[in-house]
C-alpha cells in the first residue's frame, strides 16, 4: 500500500481530497495563524511539559486497556478488550483535546474560548480546561442536547462556562456548531473556536487529532506489554471522528491490524433517522471543509439522528473520508437498539457503563466477535462512561 496517507494533512490541510479551508479570507488568515502559532507552540518544551504533566495528574493517563472476559466469553471467539478513556477526568477522550486547544489559546493571549456541544462530554472537557488554566468559556449546545444530557449541563454550570442553548434548526449538534461559528466571528482575533472534534477548517482536523493520538500510542504499547502482540482489530464509534482519529493513528502502519469505525444507523439506515455518514453521505462541504456528507439536492445538511447526541453530525473528519476510499478503515453502522442491548450487557457483565457513543463500538465489537478465533483481540476504544447517559436509558428502556 502507498504510505502517503501517513504523512497528511499536506500544507493546505487536505487529506487526499477532502478538509482544506473552505471558508473566507479573513476567516482564512485567523485560521493560519492559529497553525502557525500551533506548529511553533507544539515544538516547545514549555507546552510539551505541562501538557505531559497534565494529562498524568490531571487526566490521570495512562488510561489503562482492560480485558473484558465475561463479555468475551459471554460473546464467544476474539478476546474483546477496551481502552478505559471513560477513566479520565471529566468522562471521556474529549479532556485531550481540550486540554491542548485550551493552553494554545492561553499561548496565544485569546481572551475567551468558544465551542459548541453536543452529549455534553466536549463542553464539560473543555469548560474543565478553561477554568484550569484560567480563561473565559462560552458553550453553544442544542435545546434538544440540554434537555437529554441534563448532567453535564449543570456541570458546565457549576464550571463557570456560558451555556448558550440553541433553538433554531434541528436544536442539536450543527446548529450549535453554526451558533457558536457566529459568535466566534465577531472577534476572531481576541476569540478561540475550540472544535470538538477533528472536524472544520485547517488546522482543527489535524491539531485535535494529534492531541488524541496520544490514546493509540498508549493502546499500541500496552497491547505489545501485555499481550505480546498487536491486536488484530481495533473499533472505535464515528461521528466527527475525534476518538477514533485518536486510537487509529499510531496503527494507521500496521497493516496487519485492522482499523473499524462504528457509525450510528439510528432507527435504521433505510429511513431517514441515523447519521451514518459513510454508509449513505455523498461528497460535499460543511462547516468549511469538504468531505461526506449526508445532504440533499441543494448541498443543504440533511436533519440526522442518533440516540447518541455526540454521534448526530451530518458530516464527518476528512481523514476519516481519506482513510475510507483507500481501504485502510473500514465504515460500518450498529442501530439504537444494537447500541441499547450492548450498554446494558456491558454494564451487567463487567460493571461498565458507557457512554451511548462508545456502547455503538462495543456492540459492534460483540457482533463481529464470535466470528473470529479465540486467539485473536479487538481492541475497542470505550471513549466516555455513561453517566450521562444513566437516567435518559432507564427512562427509556422502562428500568
Amino acid at each position: 500500500m502507498d504510505r502517503t496517507f501517513l504523512d497528511m494533512p499536506d500544507s493546505q490541510g487536505y487529506f487526499g481530497e477532502y478538509g482544506g479551508q473552505l471558508i473566507p479570507p479573513e476567516l482564512k488568515a485567523v485560521m493560519d495563524d492559529i497553525n502557525t502559532a500551533y506548529d511553533q507552540v507544539r515544538q516547545t518544551a514549555a507546552f510539551q511539559d505541562e501538557l505531559a504533566e497534565l494529562y498524568a495528574h490531571y487526566v490521570g493517563r495512562p488510561s489503562p486497556i482492560f480485558h473484558a472476559k465475561r463479555l468475551s466469553q459471554r460473546q464467544g471467539g476474539a478476546r474483546i478488550v477496551l481502552k478505559r478513556e471513560d477513566l479520565n477526568h471529566t468522562g471521556a477522550h474529549k479532556i485531550n483535546h481540550c486540554l491542548g486547544e485550551a493552553l494554545l489559546a492561553k499561548y496565544m493571549g485569546k481572551t475567551k474560548v468558544l465551542a459548541e456541544t453536543g452529549a455534553g462530554q466536549h463542553g464539560v472537557a473543555l469548560a474543565s480546561a478553561c477554568a484550569l488554566v484560567g480563561i473565559d468559556c462560552e458553550i453553544h449546545m442544542g435545546e434538544i442536547d440540554i434537555a437529554k444530557e441534563h448532567p453535564n449541563v449543570t456541570k458546565m454550570k457549576i464550571l463557570g462556562c456560558k451555556l448558550v442553548p440553541v433553538s433554531r434548526g434541528t436544536r442539536t449538534l450543527k446548529d450549535a456548531v453554526d451558533s457558536a461559528f457566529e459568535e466566534y466571528l465577531k472577534d476572531p482575533v481576541n476569540f478561540f473556536y475550540a472544535i470538538g472534534s477533528v472536524v472544520g477548517p485547517h488546522p482543527f482536523p489535524k491539531m485535535v487529532r494529534d492531541f488524541q493520538s496520544i490514546v493509540g500510542r498508549e493502546a499500541r504499547a500496552q497491547c505489545l506489554a501485555q499481550h505480546g502482540r498487536l491486536p488484530d482489530m481495533v473499533v472505535a464509534c464515528v461521528g466527527g471522528g475525534s476518538n477514533a482519529m485518536g486510537i487509529f493513528t499510531e496503527f494507521l502502519p500496521d497493516d496487519a491490524v485492522q482499523l473499524v469505525g462504528v457509525e450510528p444507523a439510528g432507527r435504521g439506515l433505510d429511513t431517514p433517522d441515523h447519521a451514518a455518514t459513510m454508509a449513505r453521505g455523498t461528497k460535499g462541504a460543511i462547516h468549511g471543509f469538504a468531505c461526506y456528507t449526508l445532504q440533499d439536492a441543494q448541498g443543504e445538511p440533511l436533519p440526522v439522528y442518533s440516540i447518541a447526541s455526540g454521534l448526530d453530525y451530518p458530516g464527518v473528519g476528512p481523514q476519516h473520508c481519506h482513510l475510507k476510499d483507500i481501504g485502510r478503515v473500514q465504515y460500518e453502522s450498529i442501530t439504537d437498539d444494537e447500541c441499547l442491548d450492548a450498554f446494558m450487557v456491558l454494564s451487567r457483565t463487567e460493571g461498565i457503563i458507557p457512554a451511548l457513543e462508545s456502547a455503538h463500538a462495543v456492540a459492534y465489537a460483540m457482533k463481529v466477535a464470535k466470528t473470529m478465533a479465540p486467539e485473536q483481540t479487538i481492541l475497542v476504544n470505550l471513549s466516555g462512561r455513561g453517566d450521562k447517559d444513566a437516567d435518559f436509558v432507564a427512562q427509556h428502556l422502562g428500568l
